[in-house]
Formats: structure tokens, C-alpha cells, sequence
């Protein structure tokens, strides 16, 4: 793999991973919105898709620190956690058919409930600017190595 592609692979995660906050945003604004569409497992999103597959290639490149990736990921799970409680605001978290979350109604949320889900979602995005923050010190890092050193990864 060369340098290109990892960046190409990071700046997709990245894209995915702002998409997933501003689904939450939607959701919270009022917009009918998939379940599965803002997945609450941080292993079954685009972003955590990537990072636990290609993106651990990133620990091999010698200017990363063992303790970015480490950061990234405790965001990611942070970010997902918090995640959570908005999701039980919005939709029930007994086990449905896939049809019924597909086909499914959201929860009537009250307006104290809908307070506090933007409360939520502030805190979601001061973790995702954290996030992206550190994603982007990650890109700079790749962008200084040689190719020939990340193409040998």
C-alpha cells in the first residue's frame, strides 16, 4: 500500500465518521432516521470498520506514536458512549427484527427529553472535533514520511 492510498483510506474513515455525527444531528433535529444508520457499536461503523482492519496499518509507520492510535481510540469509544444515551432517548432497546428497525417508528420524545439530547449531542461534538483534531496531526505525520518507507508496510 502506498502513501496515497493510506491517506485516501483516512480521509474517507474521517468523512465517514462526520457523517455519523451529523446523522445524530438529524436525529435529534427531528429528521426520520434509520437506527442502523448511526450504529452504536463503535466496531460496526465506517470509521471503526477501518480503524480495526486497515487503519492499524498506521501503527507501523514509524512517526505515529503507539499513544495517537491509543487516543483515536478512546474518542472513538467515548464518542459511541455518549452516543448511547442519545440512542435510548430516540428508540427502544429491546431486540427487534430487522424489518421493525428498518420499518420501525421512533420513540414520542418529550421536550425534556429532547433538551437532553442536545445537551448529549454538544458533548458528541466536542469529542468529534477532538477527534478529527487528532486525525489530522495523524495525516501531517503520514505526509512527512517517505513513500518508500510506507510502501514497505
Amino acid at each position: 500500500m502506498n502513501k496515497e492510498e493510506i491517506l485516501g483510506q483516512l480521509r474517507a474513515a474521517k468523512a465517514a465518521h462526520i457523517s455519523w455525527v451529523q446523522r445524530a444531528k438529524l436525529l435529534i433535529e427531528g429528521f426520520t432516521i434509520n437506527e442502523t444508520s448511526i450504529p452504536v457499536n463503535s466496531t460496526e461503523c465506517q470509521f471503526g470498520q477501518w480503524f480495526y482492519a486497515e487503519g492499524q496499518r498506521l501503527n507501523d509507520i514509524r512517526n505515529n506514536p503507539p499513544e495517537s492510535m491509543q487516543e483515536i481510540e478512546n474518542l472513538h469509544f467515548k464518542l459511541h458512549d455518549v452516543y448511547l444515551n442519545i440512542y435510548k432517548i430516540y428508540y427502544d432497546l429491546e431486540k427487534k427484527s430487522f424489518f421493525a428497525k428498518v420499518f420501525g417508528k421512533k420513540k414520542k420524545v418529550s421536550e425534556e427529553d429532547q433538551a437532553l439530547a442536545k445537551t448529549y449531542f454538544d458533548e458528541m461534538e466536542a469529542i468529534s472535533k477532538e477527534l478529527v483534531n487528532a486525525l489530522n496531526v495523524m495525516e501531517r505525520r503520514i505526509n512527512v514520511v517517505a513513500d518508500e518507507e510506507i510502501s514497505s508496510i
